[in-house]
């Protein structure tokens, strides 16, 4: 078994890091760059960093804020939030991110995925699809989860292998901070049919739910997560304890 990563994710609005149930009802929770600073201090793996209303209000994502976070932290970080053009990898890099992760960009441009795999490697591009069941279907939503594109989400992430993305990020809708656990399903489907990286976001509640993941679904290489870390529900380092006393191999 590889390494599990344990990735904190930082949801942010206006300059703030914020977080809801189902991607609705958002509340502030704390500054970006005190967050940061404390995750990179306490035992996480990486950090993941979403300009969430960037996409719906069609603007570019906040540069200053990223920089700040990008200049606090000492471990990897991913970034998203309106990034269509390869200018805008190229913005988010500059600031300091380690990968770039497009959605909605990619939805309405799928050769965005091709042209930056071939400008900043595979190993940069991250793929973030946020699912929802639909009729008993996996169904892409776009815009932080506020359009259907009507999309197969398992043929989709297929399409995004096959054109370059090299980490998958599955979000799902119907369990995001819910806290009653991942969707395993919608991971194993997707694990089914991908080679690369894929992480598990949506649903985590507790340590328990981390080790159900690992043990169900070893082909699933990080878990994300956000409320249980923002509001000290779950401390990282006591997490990554108990994974490692239950055989998942993590870093200490």
């Amino acid at each position: 078994m590889i390494t599990k990563r344990i990735i904190p994710c930082l949801d942010v609005r206006d300059g703030r890091v914020v977080k809801g149930v189902n991607f609705t009802g958002l509340n502030d929770v704390s500054s970006p760059v005190k967050l940061a600073k404390f995750y990179s201090e306490n035992g996480a793996d990486e950090l993941v960093f979403y300009d969430i209303t960037a996409s719906a209000e069609g603007r570019k994502l906040f540069t200053d804020i990223l920089c700040q976070v990008a200049e606090t932290i000492f471990i990897p970080l991913t970034v998203g939030g309106g990034i269509n053009t390869t200018d805008d990898f190229d913005r988010v890099l500059k600031c300091g991110a380690d990968k770039v992760s497009v959605n909605s960009g990619a939805i309405a441009d799928p050769s965005l995925i091709e042209r930056a795999a071939k400008m900043y490697g595979d190993q940069c591009v991250v793929l973030s699809v946020d699912i929802k069941r639909v009729d008993g279907k996996f169904c892409v939503f776009a815009k932080g989860g506020r359009e259907n594109t009507g999309m197969d989400a398992i043929e989709w992430i297929k399409r995004g292998v096959g054109s370059g993305a090299g980490e998958i990020v599955v979000n799902s809708i119907n369990t995001d901070g819910v806290k009653n656990g991942f969707d395993l399903e919608m991971l194993d489907a997707v694990c089914k049919v991908v080679s690369v990286p894929v992480i598990a976001s949506g649903g985590a509640g507790c340590i328990d739910h981390f080790k159900t993941l690992f043990h169900t679904l070893p082909a699933v290489d990080a878990g994300l997560a956000a409320s249980i870390f923002h509001f000290g529900e779950v401390q990282i380092n006591d997490l990554k304890r108990e994974l490692a006393d239950d055989g998942i191999i993590v870093r200490l």
